[in-house]
């Protein structure tokens, strides 16, 4: 049996019905928690409760960006539990790819809406609730170097990235705030990366494979636990090690 870390806790997990939202979720349910889950799509989310266990999920759909949403969340965790103790902002999107000058304005706002805006407002109102331990952000690699084909997301990660830093300051010392910055991750978010070409693209990394959800959710539970209890406003890199290839 897992550690139950996380026994009697109650988390919040924005993106949750799949991938590496999914993940987290599953890893901190196995270690003791009881989370709420959000996602666009109710059947997506409904599956995911089903797994996790209708006894120790639970599942509100709606858009990371929309008010009302987070409202009607809040209100849920409020009904249902009573408390809250972590915020995984986990959500995010990326709807464009190709180079910089060709990106289409109103998409860059709305990547920007939702993967730090939202992220903003998730955190202010989950701490409005009451939430009392600790928070990770979804960053990634692309935030920390030049990001063919996905250079506005990496921005938007970027600048989640400092998002963590200014929260970090501002909510201590009762809260914790980190973030994690994931390589290429095998889910649906990420097909466009190494579909078709999943052997070159794995090669890049020395320990020779892409990441999988769970290499995420793993690192994701230790920066919420108590284990991470004098860690703050940092950012794991989570790459196979891509980031130390030697240059030349």
């Amino acid at each position: 049996m897992p550690v139950q870390r996380f026994e009697g806790s109650v988390a919040l997990i924005t993106g949750g019905s799949r991938g590496i939202g999914f993940a987290v979720a599953r890893r901190l349910v196995d270690e003791g928690a009881s989370v709420v889950i959000t996602g666009r799509k109710q059947d997506s989310l409904d599956a995911a409760v089903a797994e996790l266990g209708a006894t120790r999920a639970c599942a509100v759909a709606g858009k990371a960006d929309d008010a009302e949403h987070r409202a009607a969340v809040f209100a849920h965790v409020a009904e249902r539990h009573g408390r809250l103790d972590h915020l995984v902002n986990n959500a995010g999107i990326n709807p464009v790819y190709g180079p910089l000058r060709e990106v289409d304005v109103a998409a860059a706002r709305k990547i920007l809406e939702v993967n730090v805006i939202a992220t903003l407002e998730w955190t202010r109102d989950a701490v409005a609730s009451g939430l009392s331990r600790s928070v990770v952000n979804l960053a990634s690699i692309s935030a920390l170097a030049a990001s063919p084909g996905i250079a506005f997301y990496g921005i938007s990660k970027a600048a989640l990235v400092n998002l963590t830093l200014q929260l970090a300051h501002e909510l201590a010392p009762g809260i914790r705030v980190n973030a994690v910055a994931p390589a290429v991750i095998k889910t649906a978010f990420a097909t466009a990366l190494y579909e078709g070409r999943e052997a070159e693209v794995a090669a890049e990394y020395p320990l020779a494979r892409l990441g999988v959800p769970e290499d995420v959710a793993g690192p994701v539970a230790f920066l919420l636990s108590e284990d991470a209890a004098w860690i703050t406003g940092q950012t794991l890199v989570i790459d196979g090690g891509g980031s130390i290839r030697p240059v030349g």
